[in-house]
């Protein structure tokens, strides 16, 4: 299994897919209780829901599964919430707050996963965003998740269906902000908010430097928005989805139109 599958394109948006692997070496898998073998945490379907939607456009997916190592925190250890619930590089506890492990990973396992997954993938999000910014004098990163609709252990009530998080704007040119946040606000059945309990994971923090020509953005899909149900198997529902992609695709045409101007401003 390799770590990272990268599809190269010519358009100026880029795809991240942090979340969307299940794969879990055997040795890992062993440590992992029954809660954990679950994966629930997994961002389901989510590079199938955007598959084929922008032509020639370049994905990054991480193959491994973020109980592994989580491919959007810091390599640091940082929290991306400081005083919130949430969780961490190699996560102990799955969205719920409940333990995933029978036997949990010491801190010196964390380096040779660092090494073996995170950076890989890292490295391959380095070049790909390099390459199409020597294209193009821009580069788009929009990062892809989903979650589902209600965690009381992260946050309180429904989740909206469309989560945008720029870190308050810091991530990305004023103009793409507005763009994705008023294709989402204006979509019909739909909910939305900017920049609310998900602002951007350390992915979209780490790579939006509108300074330089690199914006990211990130979207946090509500999971009821295109699966049957919330829960197992995590079946993908063909028109919830179709519906949806829609939206994905309006978002990503029109932020592809806006290169030349988010080029211009910097």
């Amino acid at each position: 299994m390799t770590p990272v599958s990268v599809r190269k394109g010519s358009s100026p948006i880029i795809l991240g897919f942090p979340h969307a692997g299940t794969h879990v070496p055997p040795d890992t898998a062993a440590d992992l209780n029954e809660a954990g073998r679950a994966l629930a945490d997994t961002d389901w379907h989510i590079d199938r829901l955007y598959a084929g939607l922008l032509p020639d456009i370049t994905t990054v997916r991480a193959n491994f599964h973020r109980y592994v190592i989580d491919a959007n925190r810091d390599p640091a250890g940082v929290s991306l919430y400081p005083g919130q619930n949430t969780t961490t590089l190699v996560p102990l506890t799955d969205f719920d707050g409940q333990n995933i492990w029978t036997t949990p990973p010491t801190e010196s396992a964390i380096s040779p996963r660092l090494s073996a997954f995170h950076t890989p993938y890292h490295a391959a999000l380095e070049t790909e965003i390099a390459r199409i910014r020597d294209l193009h004098g821009v580069a788009i990163l929009f990062d892809c998740h989903s979650i589902r609709s209600r965690i009381p252990f992260l946050f309180d009530g429904t989740l909206p269906d469309f989560n945008i998080g720029t870190d308050r704007g810091k991530t990305c040119a004023p103009e793409i902000e507005q763009a994705v946040n008023d294709i989402c606000k204006t979509a019909s059945g739909y909910t939305c908010v900017l920049n609310g309990r998900f602002k951007g994971g350390w992915t979209t923090r780490h790579y939006g430097r509108p300074a330089d020509n690199v914006h990211a953005i990130q979207l946090e899909l509500a999971q009821s928005t295109y699966l049957e149900a919330e829960h197992a198997p995590w079946t993908y529902d063909p028109t919830k989805a179709d519906a949806l992609r829609h939206h994905l695709t309006r978002i990503l045409t029109t932020l592809a139109s806006l290169v030349p101007t988010a080029g211009a401003t910097q």
